[in-house]
């Protein structure tokens, strides 16, 4: 495996990258899209990076950050402020801020927004192989944040849920 040189600054266009290449962009001038699962800014808006997804999403209590799921890749999370509830494996854990949760391939989880104040989570996935399965899960399912049926496809998953709209920053997302 050849390792490139010379890659060239991606421009950037309403603080996304417009192609490839590296960049730098404070989060607070990134773009910001909110809806159903939360707001957040995912870094790759204008061009997905290859190998590893960045995001950083701001729920609300009782808000999920997506479907409970499991995935072929590894994801990991920092909470960055507030609280949030964890569902791993069908088990809950209540997180705080500066909790780290680390899920190998196959784990299943998702995020809910907890305590009386927006959680701000930064997550981070890896982008190898294709999969994704969405389970019925009880606990979820107590907390609105799962699937009725089984499907392994984000579409069918995410049917009816409205497109994310952009959204101007808050500062209160971000601690500090």
């Amino acid at each position: 495996m050849s390792v490139p040189s010379g890659v060239p600054e991606a421009s950037l266009r309403d603080g996304a990258p417009e192609g490839p290449g590296w960049f730098v962009v404070n989060a607070a001038d990134a773009q910001w899209v909110d809806g159903v699962f939360g707001a957040y800014t995912r870094f790759d808006l204008g061009a997905r990076f290859e190998q590893i997804g960045v995001n950083i999403a701001v729920l609300q209590p009782g808000q999920p950050a997506c479907w409970y799921h499991r995935e072929a890749d590894q994801e990991d999370f920092l909470v960055l402020q507030g609280e949030a509830l964890a569902l791993l494996e069908g088990q809950e854990r209540r997180l705080r801020a500066w909790d780290f949760v680390h899920c190998p391939p196959g784990t299943e989880h998702v995020f809910i927004g907890a305590g009386d104040a927006p959680c701000t989570l930064l997550a981070l996935g890896g982008r190898m192989r294709d999969g994704v399965v969405y389970p019925v899960s009880e606990p979820a399912l107590r907390h609105k944040a799962g699937v009725q049926a089984e499907t392994s496809s984000p579409r069918e998953a995410y049917a009816g849920i409205p497109d994310d709209e952009p959204v101007a920053f808050d500062p209160a997302w971000l601690p500090g």
